[in-house]
């Protein structure tokens, strides 16, 4: 029988404690990690000339090599050893040695330590050179790691200078100087890094929460051209279905195989129509209620425009080419594009007039809606809205095209194509197809 036995919480917080130090400190502690340039799209950069824009991205470089020589100099002046120069390279090398591999700076900065303290004079363990250099050294590696790595430093360069007091005293001691300055510099050196990770962070959010929004957004206005355009085909499919059923009565004694066709025929419509009601019923809201009346076209835009007047929104049409009536799918979409136009312009440019183009080609359709700058003051947005989306949706569905601008004048215009066969002429509705699409919708 074995007896199993449970590490104790100490044992495993310090097993965890020295595999941090290791991951921090010791994995991979001279790899090759040079330090990379500024960002030109920074907004300190930016805000540069442009010549000096390209030079400004070794700024954190040239910094570094400053202080290596600031560092050479202090140490020359600071110790008595007869080759001087040779010794105060040392501390240079470690701060240099910063710009290609970091944490092997921070382990050569802290090795060299009791050298350079009991070779120089001036301070013990820290000298004005290698306090200078070790500071820089923990202040640069810090900020090209992490937090993590900061304070194992930190608590290392701490251990060493109380062991080193502790086992020589002399006058003069600098471990208590090393921990506060090092322990506020790391500070502020964290704390920015906690800011920029957490502005990162939220970028990010902002970047998906956009997204979904948009997604969302473009789901919603292809449910509502769905709904829309159920009645629209319903309506050609009871056609359909009414004219299968009264055609063999429309010819004498019609031969079987005819009465048998259109039959057939009936029946498609009529289960085209049910799947139709099936469809609907998938993407139909909660709270969503079957208009009453019939979807409109461009035979109904003078209403339109009359209500947007009412509200204050001068408006001006104008029709081109030779009116006829187009499939019912294409007037739809032309006028919900038409009434987004003038409702976008009612909402975001107050005071403004508005222009509404039609023009009949031989091709298609053309519709530019234009309006003028605001004279009134403008409400802030509260956010994205489906205006745009919906039109560019619409147009889409059609193969047609779109633009959306803004003018030179401070205004705002929509223009947009919609291609139309020339053999796809709407069929006459019969009396007796109303009360079917009457059915059919509600």
């Amino acid at each position: 029988m074995t007896e199993t036995k449970s590490r104790s919480p100490e044992y495993r917080m310090a097993a965890g404690a020295m595999g941090g130090l290791r991951q921090a400190l010791m994995h991979d502690a001279f790899a090759y990690r040079p330090m990379p340039q500024l960002r030109t799209d920074g907004p300190l950069i930016r805000s540069l000339p442009k010549r000096i824009r390209a030079r400004a991205v070794w700024a954190p470089h040239a910094l570094v090599a400053a202080a290596a020589l600031l560092t050479f100099l202090t140490g020359i002046a600071a110790t008595e050893f007869p080759l001087a120069e040779l010794l105060a390279v040392f501390p240079a090398v470690s701060v240099l040695m910063t710009l290609v591999r970091p944490v092997g700076a921070f382990w050569m900065s802290l090795l060299l330590t009791p050298v350079t303290a009991v070779v120089g004079h001036g301070g013990w363990p820290w000298g004005p050179s290698s306090f200078f250099a070790h500071l820089v050294v923990l202040v640069v590696v810090a900020a090209r790691t992490g937090p993590r790595t900061a304070g194992w430093m930190w608590g290392l360069t701490v251990l060493l200078g109380t062991v080193m007091e502790n086992a020589v005293w002399r006058p003069g001691t600098t471990t208590v100087g090393m921990a506060v300055v090092s322990a506020l510099a790391l500070l502020v050196v964290a704390m920015v890094q906690i800011r920029q990770d957490a502005e990162r962070e939220v970028t990010v959010q902002r970047t998906v929460t956009a997204v979904e929004r948009d997604r969302r957004t473009l789901l919603e206005e292809r449910t509502t051209i769905a709904r829309e355009l159920h009645d629209v085909v319903a309506h050609h499919m009871s056609v359909v279905a009414i004219q299968a059923e009264a055609a063999p009565y429309r010819v004498e004694n019609p031969p079987p195989e005819l009465e048998q066709a259109f039959v057939t025929i009936r029946e498609n419509a009529v289960a085209a129509l049910t799947e139709l009601r099936r469809v609907l019923g998938v993407v139909r809201a909660e709270d969503y209620q079957a208009p009453d009346a019939p979807q409109p076209t461009l035979a109904q835009l003078d209403g339109l425009l009359a209500n947007v007047r009412e509200a204050g929104l001068e408006t001006e049409k104008t029709v081109t080419g030779a009116v006829r009536e187009l499939p019912q799918g294409v007037e739809l979409s032309a006028y919900r594009i038409i009434q987004e136009a003038l409702s976008n312009t009612l909402r975001h440019a107050p005071g403004a007039t508005a222009k509404v183009e039609i023009g009949y080609v031989l091709g298609g359709l053309g519709l530019r809606i234009v309006n003028g700058p605001p004279t009134g003051p403008v409400r802030p947005s509260p956010g994205a809205g489906h205006g745009i989306t919906g039109m560019r949706e619409r147009v889409a569905m059609l193969d047609g095209d779109m633009t959306a601008e803004a003018t030179g004048e401070g205004g705002y215009e929509i223009a947009a194509f919609i291609p139309v066969q020339a053999d796809s002429e709407p069929r006459e509705k019969t009396d007796r197809a109303e009360p079917l699409e009457k059915a059919d919708r509600a």
